[in-house]
């Protein structure tokens, strides 16, 4: 009997686990990842999405070269650019655009175009005027977001009274708004229980990614887990810098201990971290927290504003993701690219939840850092 993996090297099947290996004619080659994904990530991917080994290889190798094309093509379509996306099952890039003659250059490079009114530069312009709309219409609402599936900005509140209040604060054009009830209150992830991770007095957050500042050795967490001057312990270090709410990052300096390119994965195994490339709307993640561990699910949004309970946070990830109190600050990997630290969410991972990371990139530009890689 061969073993489950017997075949798996990375991204790659071979044809050894096979009774009978398949001619040419019956299958195409199953893609490959340039960056082979470790089984512990596979398992998990298996797990929370419901598919199968080999479609979670096929899946992830997709990912990888579509966050390629769309990092071509971002600067290829300029100001047309508005936004790309996988379909469910992330076997086509679709790619939007605002001019129908760019369409040519989206084929060539394996993607299908979308035409469309707005660019992401102008999504992201509603976004930023909504981000700074007066406070009380902002409080009433759970989140907002530029959807780039159906080219609009969408708000969320706990009623449509409260949605369009926001909207209509915010002075945007209304056509390229859309308002829905929701029932997803954002909470952050703190908890003042017991624990792995690290602690601020007695409250336990998790470490998101490895950093480094000059010489200086340190980890990014969400900014919400402390202020600057905070002290930590396990591993003992101090806040350098904070921001919460409006963002939601931080780092910690931890002089004295080793950094490493790792984020803890199913099973305790260690996912190695290649590099922070955004992956696109659709691409599978996982996150790893010191309460619920390992969870994966679908990327769902970039630059969505959430109001917690302590103020409003913009340009976070929304994702399917399930996360729970003491996985704050911890992280988000899709395959092998760290993509943030977790900020809060709605759900639990009893009953499925949505999760939102503020994206790791803002957090090193800001602060200077280097992501430790392997």
């Amino acid at each position: 009997m061969l073993s489950k993996r017997c075949a798996l090297t990375g991204a790659v099947i071979l044809a050894a686990c096979l009774a009978t290996p398949l001619s040419p004619a019956a299958a195409d080659p199953a893609p490959q990842s340039a960056s082979p994904a470790p089984p512990a990530m596979i398992d998990a991917l298996e797990r929370d999405l419901g598919l199968s080994e080999s479609q979670v290889v096929t899946r992830l190798a997709n990912e990888e070269r579509a966050a390629a094309v769309e990092t071509s093509l971002t600067a290829q379509l300029g100001t047309s650019f508005g936004g790309a996306w996988l379909n469910d099952d992330a076997s086509k890039l679709m790619v939007a655009t605002t001019d129908p003659a760019a369409t040519a250059a989206i084929e060539a490079q394996g993607a299908q175009p979308v035409v469309v009114t707005r660019s992401l530069t102008q999504l992201n312009s509603i976004m930023q005027r909504l981000d700074q709309a007066p406070r009380r219409a902002r409080a009433a609402a759970a989140l907002w977001f530029v959807d780039v599936t159906t080219n609009s900005v969408a708000v969320q509140a706990p009623t449509l009274a409260a949605a369009e209040a926001l909207a209509a604060a915010a002075g945007v054009d209304r056509s390229a708004v859309s308002v829905s009830a929701t029932a997803e209150r954002p909470t952050t992830f703190i908890n003042i229980i017991g624990g792995a991770a690290f602690y601020i007095g007695s409250s336990r957050c998790s470490v998101g990614f490895s950093v480094t500042r000059g010489s200086t050795p340190g980890f990014v967490t969400a900014g919400h887990c402390g202020r600057a001057g905070s002290r930590t312990t396990n591993p003992t270090g101090t806040f350098q810098g904070s921001s919460f709410p409006g963002n939601d990052y931080a780092w910690v300096a931890a002089p004295g201990n080793t950094v490493t390119p790792y984020v803890r994965g199913s099973g305790g195994a260690n996912v190695t971290v290649r590099g922070s490339t955004q992956a696109a709307v659709g691409a599978s993640i996982c996150r790893s927290g010191s309460t619920t561990g390992w969870r994966c699910g679908l990327i769902r949004q970039h630059n969505a504003s959430v109001t917690y309970p302590q103020g409003t946070v913009s340009g976070l990830t929304r994702t399917s993701a399930c996360a729970e109190p003491g996985d704050s600050g911890g992280s988000f990997i899709s395959g092998s690219q760290a993509q943030g630290t977790t900020s809060g969410g709605s759900g639990n991972c009893s009953i499925g939840g949505t999760t939102y990371h503020q994206p790791v990139n803002e957090a090193l530009s800001v602060y200077g850092l280097t992501l430790t890689t392997g």
